[in-house]
């Protein structure tokens, strides 16, 4: 019985099989056999291509890492001369107001804008901790 039962069971599962070919065209399997090897292909080579460009970009930001750690750091000493200038500007400009009233017409609306100049130190602060998360 277990011998009869195997041929049973392959006889009715070849014809099973026999029916959902004869329900699907071959052309059109094969078609989108040809097609799903084409996409294949081409997401492998932009694959590959990506793959390089992440390597060349790498070595890329690597060569460029320390003069942008120079440049910051320069910048921040530019800013901290410039900080301390206005700050000799401000006090020379106080001492001659007082000295002369009439020198600088006008300062009511001069003090209202003092500083517009951005705080670079926030925008470079959050860079870095964006960066390093």
């Amino acid at each position: 019985m277990g011998d009869a039962h195997k041929d049973a069971v392959r006889a009715a599962s070849n014809e099973v099989s026999k029916e959902v070919k004869s329900l699907v065209n071959e052309e059109a399997i094969e078609s989108l056999k040809q097609t799903q090897h084409l996409i294949l292909g081409r997401l492998q080579d932009s694959n590959a291509v990506l793959s390089h460009f992440n390597e060349h970009s790498e070595n890329c930001f690597t060569d460029v890492m320390s003069d942008f750690s120079k440049n910051t750091r320069l910048l921040k000493a530019i800013k901290t001369d410039l900080d301390h200038i206005f700050l000799k500007l401000r006090s020379m400009k106080a001492k001659i107001s007082a000295t002369y009233p009439d020198a600088f017409p006008d300062e009511s609306s001069e003090s209202e804008v003092l500083d517009t100049r951005p705080d670079l130190e926030v925008s470079i602060n959050n860079c870095n901790q964006q960066n390093s998360s």
